[in-house]
C-alpha cells in the first residue's frame, strides 16, 4: 500500500515537469528567421527595437528568465477603444491581461511579483530622463520561445488596442534571477507533494492499527 502511495508523487511531478520546464533547448537560427519575419508584419512592433528582439532570442540559453515591467497607467477615466465608454484604465487594462495571463499559464508562465509605488526616488542620479511609473510587475516565461510565439499570437492581435489605451507609459526587460528569499513553484510543489504523500501514510498506518485492534466478533 505504501508504495502506491509514494509512486503518486513522481508521477504527479513528473507531469508537473513536461508543463513547467523547456525540454525544446535554445532557439535555433531558423526559428529566430521565422519570429522576426512574423515580428514585421505586427501592428504593434513599433514599440520594440527589432534588433534588441533580435539580439534576445539569437542569445537564448534555453532558461527561464522574469521580465520586468515598469508601467505608468492613465489614473483617470479613459475612454473604450471600441464603444467609447469612459472607464477607468486598470478595468481597461484587464481587457488584455486576462486573456495574456491564460495564455502565458499554459505555456508554464506566471505571475512572479506585483508592486505598487508609493513614493519618490529616494536615490537617483545620472537618470535625469528616468520617470517614474505607478507600478513593477514581474512575469515568469518558461523560454524566450515561449515570449516570442505569444507575441506572434493572432488572438492578441485585437487585444493589445486595450494595452496601448490604457497604459501612459511602460518599459519591460528580461532579467533572470540571482537570489530571491520566495520558494519556487518546481521546490513549493515538490515539498507540498512529498508532505502530502507522508500524510496519506500515516493516515493509512493509523487505520491499519486501529483495525488490526478492534475486537472480533
Amino acid at each position: 500500500m505504501n508504495w502506491k502511495i509514494w509512486i503518486c508523487v513522481p508521477i504527479v511531478y513528473g507531469f508537473f515537469s513536461l508543463w513547467y520546464f523547456n525540454w525544446q533547448g535554445p532557439l535555433t537560427q531558423p526559428e529566430v528567421e521565422h519570429f522576426m519575419a512574423q515580428f514585421a508584419q505586427q501592428e504593434g512592433s513599433s514599440h520594440t527595437d527589432a534588433a534588441t528582439l533580435r539580439a534576445f532570442l539569437e542569445q537564448d540559453d534555453g532558461k527561464e528568465f522574469i521580465m520586468l515591467n515598469q508601467v505608468q497607467i492613465y489614473g483617470h477615466d479613459i475612454a473604450h477603444p471600441i464603444s467609447g465608454e469612459m472607464i477607468p484604465g486598470r478595468k481597461l487594462l484587464n481587457n488584455y491581461f486576462g486573456p495574456f495571463a491564460g495564455a502565458l499559464f499554459l505555456r508554464g508562465g506566471h505571475p512572479v511579483f506585483q508592486a505598487r509605488t508609493v513614493g519618490g526616488f529616494i536615490d537617483s542620479w545620472n537618470a535625469d530622463d528616468n520617470l517614474s511609473f505607478s507600478g513593477t510587475a514581474m512575469m515568469r516565461y518558461r523560454s524566450r520561445r515561449d515570449i516570442a510565439e505569444l507575441v506572434m499570437d493572432p488572438m492578441f492581435a485585437d487585444g493589445h488596442i486595450y494595452k496601448l489605451a490604457a497604459i501612459e507609459r511602460t518599459i519591460s526587460y528580461p532579467t533572470q534571477i540571482i537570489m530571491s528569499a520566495s520558494m519556487a513553484p518546481h521546490i513549493w510543489l515538490f515539498v507540498v507533494l512529498m508532505l502530502l504523500a507522508s500524510l496519506a501514510q500515516n493516515i493509512a498506518l493509523w487505520r491499519q492499527r486501529r483495525n488490526s485492534s478492534s475486537p472480533r466478533a
